[in-house]
């Protein structure tokens, strides 16, 4: 009895899950690559290199450095307090309204940053909406203070962290909630035991690119907080400033926020980049 017939091969083989890439595709892809990368390689083609050990340490940069991690890490800290519960708000809570909190927590991202200082300083202005019962009540001014940088940094960076939250929480597996409900925990309780540890690699990595765009924040920073140097004149606003005098400081500037970026996206990249 013959045995069941072999299909002909039509063809080379080729491993399962590789794909002929289309020529049509190939040629923008490569520019938009080289797009991508060139200014990035221009930036370390003319670092200062020989100079660059003692450039990193003068005071001016240092202080703008300092300024700009105790900056973002306030900002970061200011995120988590209000974003995380705000991101369960918007991931565990129907409500009426809810795709409209939502595209408001999400406006920054859209928004020229310059407009948000604007913003901040018409409601935290000394004649702002809430600025001015400050000022009058308790006698504080946040305009053109560290504060006013906290605040300008946290304003732009709070989504990032929002939506990497958000999505943490609708991917968790809600029967562990419901577990720990029967038996007898309450909410905060449940919040604290078993949803934030669910989703804290989702909290970690939203913090990570909250910090991120904190440290990189120049147009509502300069806006809102103004530029003084150990006060306000962080990393980005020093880079701004040094273009105008001293071209080797603001590539100095621009590669420690380079080497930041390049770092943090590598460290992410196993969460947010597939394969």
């Amino acid at each position: 009895m013959a045995g069941p017939r072999r299909p002909r091969s039509v063809g080379p083989s080729r491993p399962r899950g590789v794909r002929r890439i289309p020529v049509a595709l190939l040629l923008p892809a490569g520019l938009g690559l080289l797009f991508l990368v060139l200014p990035l390689v221009g930036l370390l083609a003319r670092a200062p290199w020989s100079t660059l050990p003692q450039r990193l340490t003068e005071p001016a940069v240092l202080a703008a450095l300092r300024l700009s991690v105790q900056s973002a890490t306030l900002a970061t800290v200011l995120c988590l307090a209000l974003g995380v519960p705000l991101a369960w708000l918007l991931a565990r809570v129907q409500f009426p309204g809810r795709r409209l909190v939502r595209a408001l927590v999400t406006v920054p991202l859209v928004l020229p940053p310059v407009v948000g200082g604007v913003a901040l300083l018409l409601v935290f202005g000394r004649r702002g909406l809430v600025g001015s019962w400050l000022d009058a009540t308790f006698g504080i001014t946040l305009p053109f203070t560290t504060t006013a940088v906290v605040l300008a940094e946290a304003f732009v960076a709070m989504p990032f962290l929002i939506i990497a939250v958000e999505g943490a929480l609708r991917g968790a597996d809600t029967r562990y909630e419901e577990a720990a409900a029967t038996l007898g925990a309450g909410r905060w309780t449940t919040f604290t035991h078993v949803t934030l540890p669910l989703v804290a690699p989702g909290v970690a990595a939203g913090a990570v690119l909250c910090w991120a765009r904190a440290l990189g924040e120049f147009g509502a920073t300069i806006t809102f907080a103004g530029n003084y140097p150990g006060r306000t004149q962080t990393m980005p606003v020093a880079v701004y400033l040094a273009l105008e005098t001293d071209l080797e400081a603001a590539i100095v500037l621009s590669l420690i926020l380079l080497t930041v970026s390049v770092v943090i996206l590598a460290s992410l990249r196993d969460r947010w980049i597939s394969g």
